[in-house]
């Protein structure tokens, strides 16, 4: 552990889930941790505990700011508080996200808006004011993005999730030729089915859990705390040559499980 000690992280969405994870994991490696949320100040709160609790080599501290990564405003506000409190800020990781399922041709353009103004306007919002910090001073820095199977993976009736995903493979790849020579890395992480409050219609019926987990090559949907160590990784010097990558921690979803029998083989 210690991999982080001493930098300054904001993990955006960290009240609850993958993101609650990251911030937990994060403090683990004896990084700072700004803990954004939209709502539920309380849930941020307990994140904060937790994540000073599991602190092994002393020191370090927490803060909790309120945003909705979607509105500029609120977005330059929450970056000007973290850099008051922390001085300055080394790793960005992205991860606020929703969904809502609904198909396509019933979509309204206020919920797609919706989900694109979280999951990817909030990203390039957040993004640039990092890189704006980042490229103020000296040392470069890490942007992170919490992105998913599904910029690769088709999933109906989740059309504005699913491009939102699409969307940040580009910015996540664009982001990182731009920025490469300053000494910015940028990068994603796409998981696959994950144990998470925004799972719960599948994670509480034994029937749709065994029908997911039946789609996935290791056959069991992730932890958390599975997901956090891989952004752990990537936000470390260890992934100081990887930049502009998707890492898929979704065991096994993007390799094409359904051929895991040759039914379309000759032999």
């Amino acid at each position: 552990m210690g991999r982080l000690q001493g930098k300054n992280v904001l993990v955006t969405g960290a009240s609850s889930g993958i993101g609650q994870a990251i911030a937990i994991r994060f403090a683990k490696e004896g990084a700072n941790v700004a803990i954004n949320y939209r709502s539920g100040a309380e849930q941020a709160a307990a994140t904060a505990a937790q994540a000073q609790a599991v602190r092994t080599n002393g020191g370090g501290r927490e803060i909790v700011v309120q945003a909705d990564v979607s509105n500029e405003e609120q977005v330059e506000k929450m970056f000007e508080t973290t850099l008051k409190e922390f001085g300055r800020l080394d790793v960005l990781v992205n991860n606020a996200g929703i969904q809502k399922a609904t198909p396509t041709h019933e979509l309204t353009a206020e919920d797609f808006d919706r989900v694109i103004g979280v999951n990817l306007r909030g990203p390039f919002l957040c993004s640039r004011a990092a890189l704006r910090h980042f490229l103020s001073r000296e040392g470069g820095g890490v942007i992170l993005n919490n992105s998913s199977v599904h910029e690769e993976i088709p999933k109906p009736k989740y059309l504005s999730y699913s491009v939102s995903k699409g969307g940040m493979r580009n910015l996540t790849r664009t982001m990182a030729l731009e920025y490469a020579g300053h000494g910015i890395r940028v990068n994603a992480v796409g998981p696959g089915a994950v144990v998470t409050p925004i799972n719960n219609a599948w994670i509480n019926n034994p029937k749709a859990k065994a029908e997911v987990e039946s789609h996935i090559p290791l056959g069991y949907a992730a932890e958390a705390d599975q997901i956090a160590s891989v952004f752990a990784f990537l936000a470390s010097d260890e992934a100081s040559y990887i930049t502009g990558q998707t890492l898929f921690a979704c065991g096994g979803l993007t390799l094409y499980p359904e051929f895991r029998v040759a039914w379309a083989s000759g032999e």
